[in-house]
């Protein structure tokens, strides 16, 4: 069967806007163009749109989608396989987040008590599933799956205290960081003080902290632009200047 395009923004629930833009970028192009000037959708077009709104479900970038699905490695089958894994951990998320609420709301009636780690267990699972959509698959291919799961059982038991803790770390870090990168040095004082307190951070999410996982991940920040992005935000360059402060913090350069 064959859609104009407002008929294609009917059946998907989506805008003709976007569709002419999905079209303008190259992500999703019309089968044909027909002799009234439409733009025309075929079969193909359909389940391409159905995959796009899948990523757009899970907050997958335009930019990203267009890569995924325009790769010659694209499976159409894996992709659905991976997009129902991924829909129902945000349901239990989800789910974790609503029992959460009926239990604060159960304690403010007086039928029942909330311990406090109870009321941070779903915005912990959250961290987790948003790290796992985000860097999942590249962290259990370098790291292994039980190394990950590790990590995050760690994370899910992290109390209260610990938790703002780890908030104040991140914050201390990013501010020695950028007084170190003003100094142009890796090797400085400052920008090893800045690496020590990376390894702080590391160590309320790793199980057993080792150097040479510590400069995989630093360089990793370096060759993954979505770490990279996250560290060049406030200043370019400052995850390829933390990258070489950490080597030379774990002795993998000199």
């Amino acid at each position: 069967m064959e859609y104009t395009v407002q008929k294609l923004g009917l059946l998907a629930g989506i805008s003709t806007r976007t569709l002419r833009y999905y079209d303008e970028i190259g992500l999703l192009k019309p089968a044909r163009i027909n002799s009234s000037g439409y733009r025309i959708y075929g079969q193909q077009e359909v389940d391409r749109l159905q995959q796009i709104l899948f990523y757009r479900e899970l907050d997958v970038s335009l930019e990203d989608i267009k890569e995924i699905v325009s790769s010659p490695s694209f499976n159409a089958e894996h992709a659905l396989r991976a997009h129902r894994k991924k829909l129902l951990d945000k349901r239990v998320q989800l789910e974790q987040l609503i029992a959460n609420i009926d239990l604060t709301l159960a304690q403010r009636e007086g039928t029942q008590t909330m311990r406090d780690e109870q009321k941070f267990e779903g915005f912990k699972q959250k961290i987790i599933d948003d790290n796992e959509t985000k860097y999942g698959e590249e962290i259990r291919a370098k790291y292994g799956d039980e190394a990950i799961d590790k990590s995050n059982k760690k994370l899910k038991g992290m109390t209260a205290q610990q938790h703002t803790a780890l908030e104040k770390l991140s914050e201390q870090i990013h501010n020695t960081l950028a007084k170190a990168y003003a100094t142009g040095d890796p090797a400085s004082e400052s920008a090893q003080e800045a690496a020590d307190l990376h390894r702080q951070w590391l160590s309320f999410y790793w199980e057993d902290y080792s150097k040479e996982a510590h400069a995989g991940l630093a360089q990793m920040y370096v060759e993954d632009e979505r770490f990279t992005s996250y560290y060049d935000k406030q200043q370019p360059g400052t995850a390829a200047f933390l990258r070489d402060a950490v080597l030379i913090y774990t002795g993998h350069k000199a």
